[in-house]
């Protein structure tokens, strides 16, 4: 109910504001578990992709996020379960593994769930090199993925910023990818990962006209 009602206010309004350019939705199944692969250039794409896709969609988020005190800690908290996000403790390989898993639960039930392969936000705008973790999740579920495109978002709520501007943005859904459970072994699974996931940043890429880079984004995603 929650769910429904903030996506009954949000939407309009954000679609009378922005005005975004929604391109390629009927790409995303209306039904089944999918993944959806975007790049990342805001906090805010977590609040973009959700509210133009059309169907809900699950992100990760901090703990804090749904910790806070107050009246304030309350809205917060309440937001972000409206909007389905899943709380994460992060900073630690075994919080990164846990992240995937409540990845994967989400996926079990039939939801759609949204990633953004290169770990964090890029700060110069390129696109990185993808985490292998969007391919773990595909291979390991048998969903779908959907490359998405988020454009303008860095110019609503650039790093560093507290309150949103009003600036146009696009999000562009591409062509589901469909990727095959590799035969066994170490080696090969590891290897099966990596392809998928450069077709995944292959994909992105072609939606979004980024500037590419080879290198992981080990910056911070605010200084």
């Amino acid at each position: 109910m929650l769910h429904a009602t903030v996506r009954l206010v949000l939407v309009p309004l954000a679609r009378l504001v922005y005005r975004p350019v929604i391109e390629g939705r009927e790409n995303v199944p209306r039904s089944g578990p999918v993944i959806l692969a975007a790049n990342h250039l805001s906090f805010i794409d977590s609040v973009v992709i959700p509210l133009v896709a059309p169907r809900p969609v699950a992100f990760l988020a901090k703990a804090e996020y749904f910790q806070g005190r107050g009246v304030k800690g309350w809205l917060t908290r309440r937001f972000f379960t409206a909007i389905d996000a899943v709380p994460v403790e992060r900073g630690t390989h075994r919080a990164a593994q846990a992240s995937l898993e409540a990845a994967r639960d989400v996926l079990a039930r039939g939801g759609a769930f949204g990633i953004y392969p290169e770990g964090t936000r890029s700060r110069d705008g390129r696109l990185y090199r993808g985490r292998t973790g969007v391919a773990w999740l595909a291979l390991t579920s048998g969903a779908p993925v959907v490359p998405v495109a988020v454009l303008g978002t860095d110019r609503i709520q650039p790093v560093g910023t507290r309150l949103p501007r009003i600036r146009r943005v696009t999000v562009r859904f591409g062509t589901p990818l469909h990727f095959a459970q590799p035969s066994s072994g170490t080696q090969r699974a590891a290897q099966a990962r990596r392809v998928a996931t450069d077709q995944v940043m292959d994909a992105i890429h072609a939606l979004s006209g980024q500037e590419r880079t080879a290198d992981y984004n080990d910056l911070p995603a605010a200084a």
